[in-house]
């Protein structure tokens, strides 16, 4: 009994010195990739191979990212773009979850629902802006309809592929003990369509700020979308950029929280990726 102990905890302790190292070297890796891009570019500027006006190098944006920072602007901006992808997305995601796996699991109602859905994905979150402008005007309803109007349909087709590719014979041996059709939706079905679930959440939240930023330049007086579109407006291309760099930094901020809410609710996962060497 104790050498089995002993056995499980060496190879935990060896597992976690792996993901360790590998943790390590992706952080090395992307350090170098980074500082190496962002060298060539500040080189090219010199040499006005890039022309200054038109892509300033980065020691200008530097300039332009402290000012935004030093007065709050560039905070208050993220947190707003934020605060409305995550309240649009929650929506989103409730009903576009429940809907895919309900759409998976009863043919009749994936037949009925089904062409609503291939109509509506098609379109582009920018199409959405004028009908949700007229019927909400521009508060804070308006944006919130767009991300959920414009990630709902994706979302619904990823669940419902993710729950159609759980294996049927997991499902049959559930009837045959007599397991209800909730029973089995919420105690098969979901737990195995879920890593699945998840990814598609987190394609889908990217898209989501695909949504806020258009609705943002279109009808809004704050956000980053908002401050894009402003800076264009005054040819402060390295203000743009700024907004740009800000919205990829929150939205990996807001993916390394899903990663980790992955990591609890599916942890199985995490030796399969281990041994792909994605973690």
């Amino acid at each position: 009994m104790a050498e089995t102990k002993s056995r499980s905890t060496v190879r935990q302790r060896s597992g976690s010195s792996r993901r360790a190292t590998i943790r390590l070297r992706y952080t090395a890796v992307s350090l170098v990739s980074a500082c190496a891009f962002i060298g060539l570019w500040e080189a090219l500027a010199a040499v006005d191979v890039i022309e200054a006006e038109f892509f300033p190098p980065p020691s200008h944006v530097w300039g332009e990212l402290a000012k935004l920072v030093g007065d709050g602007t560039l905070l208050d901006y993220a947190l707003v773009s934020a605060r409305r992808v995550l309240i649009g997305f929650m929506f989103s995601a409730t009903v576009g979850t429940a809907l895919g796996i309900l759409l998976g699991t009863m043919r009749p109602l994936r037949w009925l629902v089904q062409p609503v859905i291939s109509i509506i994905r098609p379109l582009p979150s920018l199409a959405w802006i004028p009908l949700s402008l007229l019927w909400l005007g521009i508060g804070e309803e308006q944006k919130y309809a767009i991300v959920f109007m414009g990630t709902l349909a994706p979302l619904v087709v990823f669940v419902t592929d993710a729950t159609l590719r759980v294996d049927p014979l997991y499902v049959r041996a559930a009837r045959n003990l007599g397991a209800s059709h909730l029973a089995i939706m919420l105690e098969i079905i979901l737990p195995a369509a879920l890593p699945s679930i998840i990814s598609a959440l987190k394609v889908t939240l990217a898209l989501a700020w695909t949504c806020i930023i258009s609705a943002e330049m279109v009808g809004s007086k704050d956000g980053l979308g908002y401050l894009i579109w402003n800076a264009k407006d005054w040819s402060n291309v390295a203000q743009v950029i700024c907004g740009m760099l800000a919205i990829s930094v929150t939205v990996l901020t807001l993916d390394t929280v899903l990663r980790s809410i992955e990591h609890r609710l599916v942890p199985w996962q995490r030796g399969q990726r281990l041994a792909t060497g994605l973690m």
